[in-house]
């Protein structure tokens, strides 16, 4: 969640309480960046070829593109979003944030080669380590995860997990499948084991389409369509039985808006009324199940007018449902006043701050 000329509005013409900001992103700012985290063997692969990186990310955020970084957080000099120093100085001392989520996304899921995946992930993690969370004492981050090897997955979670700086596991919304198919259901034992949370997040590769018909052919076509992977990864993880088997399983929706959910919570209770013979370990509504096991970033809201808008906060049915994100340094067109003035008092403390406080124990 942005404002809609953020260059334009102080914080405190914003909000003037506590603030966490469950979204902001850190870039690589080239492949030899990952040189002091990487093994001689893998430093020799990447030179052998001249490999600048996964292109996947670039797919998704195109790189001079306002959607990849806003004008005014975008340097003239540097990679926007590649160090704890633009971090600061865009987000979180003028924002005086209480904490902050990095979401290193850098494309691993698109290799294909499984021990160049592993090996990345690994070298991610540990540049996130170094040069964010050992640097700012109100920065949490999210696992980096080869997405296509359930046990590197484990091995990599085992690896960094216990660290103190990592509240949440970064899972691409595009998959070669559902997360809640039962051959990533070791994975998500241990992320529950470890107290971490689910990200789910903007992002991802398939070998097929990423729709239930074919690829888009355009760019708006695309990402106005995400909407689409986002609710069948909540449906997934909800019927197949993933929050019976974990019942404290938590998962962040980030990067996917949160306007369809009371369209989808409608359809999916109907077929649960009568469907559920099939799937008895969905024991209550689907909606319950959203209200106890996930949460959602605010950008992009993707609001409309006022008169529509309150409809959609009030059949949300809680006010602890929403994160405040600014999902930086992407643009976003939403005005956090508009979503503000929607609120009660108590609701507009929660979405700025202390449902995410909550959410990732900070």
């Amino acid at each position: 969640m942005t404002t809609a000329l953020l260059e334009q509005t102080t914080r405190d013409a914003v909000w003037s309480g506590s603030i966490i900001d469950a979204d902001v992103h850190a870039n690589v700012p080239n492949i030899q960046a990952l040189f002091p985290h990487l093994s001689e063997l893998w430093i020799n692969w990447i030179q052998e070829r001249n490999w600048r990186g996964p292109g996947i990310a670039a797919s998704h955020y195109p790189p001079n593109s306002e959607r990849a970084a806003r004008r005014e957080w975008r340097p003239a000099d540097q990679v926007p979003a590649s160090s704890v120093e633009l971090l600061q100085t865009h987000i979180l001392d003028p924002w005086r944030v209480d904490a902050a989520i990095v979401n290193c996304y850098y494309g691993v899921d698109g290799l294909r080669h499984p021990d160049w995946a592993a090996a990345l992930a690994a070298a991610v993690n540990d540049y996130v380590i170094e040069n964010y969370l050992s640097k700012d004492s109100r920065l949490r981050a999210s696992i980096t995860i080869p997405a296509r090897d359930p046990q590197a997955m484990i091995n990599e979670i085992r690896r960094v997990g216990e660290h103190p700086g990592f509240v949440q596991v970064l899972f691409p919304v595009r998959n070669d499948s559902p997360w809640g198919y039962r051959v990533w259901t070791k994975v998500f034992e241990e992320v529950a084991k470890l107290d971490l949370v689910v990200g789910l997040h903007y992002g991802g590769s398939t070998e097929g389409p990423p729709s239930s018909t074919g690829y888009a052919a355009y760019q708006a076509e695309m990402y106005g369509g995400e909407w689409q992977s986002f609710a069948t990864q909540v449906t997934s993880m909800i019927i197949e039985g993933l929050f019976k088997a974990y019942p404290d399983l938590r998962v962040s929706v980030l990067e996917g808006g949160f306007t369809w959910l009371p369209v989808w919570s409608w359809r999916m209770n109907k077929e649960w009324k009568g469907l559920r013979r099939e799937t008895p370990w969905v024991d209550r509504l689907p909606s319950e199940i959203i209200r106890d096991h996930f949460r959602f970033s605010t950008a992009p809201s993707e609001l409309g007018p006022n008169a529509i808008s309150e409809h959609v906060i009030e059949w949300l049915n809680t006010d602890k449902l929403l994160m405040f994100a600014t999902d930086y340094p992407h643009r976003h067109d939403d005005d956090i006043n508009q979503l503000l003035s929607l609120l009660s008092p108590e609701a507009q403390r929660n979405l700025m701050s202390e449902t995410a406080r909550e959410w990732y124990r900070l």
